[in-house]
């Protein structure tokens, strides 16, 4: 990743983002000729000089202090995960490129399976490439994979942008498919030099027009809680919670728990798919699913 034009362009795009009246930036007659805030009303909320704020947008923010950074986050008015994120931008501008590859998990630990299989919900572990790399049974009952675990892992990415199946699974398919990108892109400053990760991006850069677009809005996001609007081929229409657990024992593994309204036609459905006797159909098989 070029480090330089990350910091650009994620700063150029929280800018042009925030109009002067949300930033309560007086108003004077005449065409503004940039969309959002000017580089001189931002360095004067952050308390900055326009030159310095500027050569930091050019993305030369390497020696910034903490201050500085938190101040520019005001000013941008950056949620939690941007201005998470763009302490993430400061900090890969400081990192030498690591001598040896990171080893990244592929596979979960037996008592983490164990965790999975005791909870009555659909649960999944995922890292952050999203790789989905376990699933409980009702995890695997509601995206159709095999009863034995062994195919449960498959990229959310590649599958949501790169498969027809995708939008007949997700009612609320745009927002996942934002949220998918954004999360990557928040992955990638975290980690700058994961390259399976950079290859899943190179990958869905090239085959999905989407993605690039996605891609070049620069937003992030990290999993906490949310809602999932799905579509099953065998018991319809589904509505989820959902609550992501960082799992302290195992370094870059997320833990998904799906949640599921008492007395809704989703627990009525839910319960159908748990007592389904019939052998479940693979990943790649069930074409009217995942």
């Amino acid at each position: 990743m070029d480090s330089k034009s990350e910091i650009s362009n994620f700063l150029t795009s929280r800018r042009a983002k925030l109009s002067p009246e949300q930033a309560g930036v007086p108003l004077y007659s005449g065409a503004r000729r940039v969309p959002g805030l000017r580089r001189e009303e931002v360095a004067h909320l952050a308390g900055v000089s326009v030159d310095y704020y500027a050569r930091l947008e050019r993305g030369k923010i390497s020696g910034a202090s903490r201050e500085v950074i938190e101040a520019i986050a005001r000013a941008l008015q950056l949620d939690e995960d941007e201005r998470d994120h763009l302490l993430d931008l400061t900090r890969m501008t400081q990192r030498r490129p690591p001598r040896r590859k990171p080893s990244h998990r592929t596979t979960v630990r037996p008592g983490i399976q164990s965790v999975l299989d005791s909870i009555d919900a659909p649960a999944f572990i995922q890292n952050a490439r999203l790789d989905r790399l376990a699933a409980n049974r009702l995890g695997r009952a509601l995206y159709s994979l095999p009863d034995d675990g062994s195919r449960d892992r498959f990229n959310y990415a590649h599958y949501l942008f790169l498969d027809s199946r995708a939008p007949r699974f997700h009612r609320d398919f745009d927002t996942a498919k934002h949220n998918v990108v954004a999360l990557l892109h928040a992955a990638t400053a975290r980690d700058p030099y994961d390259k399976e990760l950079i290859e899943i991006i190179g990958t869905l850069s090239t085959q999905s027009e989407e993605f690039r677009s996605l891609w070049a809005s620069h937003d992030v996001f990290r999993y906490r809680s949310g809602h999932k609007m799905l579509t099953h081929s065998t018991v319809g229409d589904l509505e989820f919670g959902y609550e992501s657990f960082e799992l302290s024992t195992d370094p870059g593994l997320v833990m998904l728990v799906y949640t599921v309204a008492p007395g809704s036609p989703t627990s009525d459905a839910m319960r159908i798919l748990a007592s389904w006797n019939a052998p479940l159909r693979s990943f790649e098989a069930d074409a009217g699913s995942l």
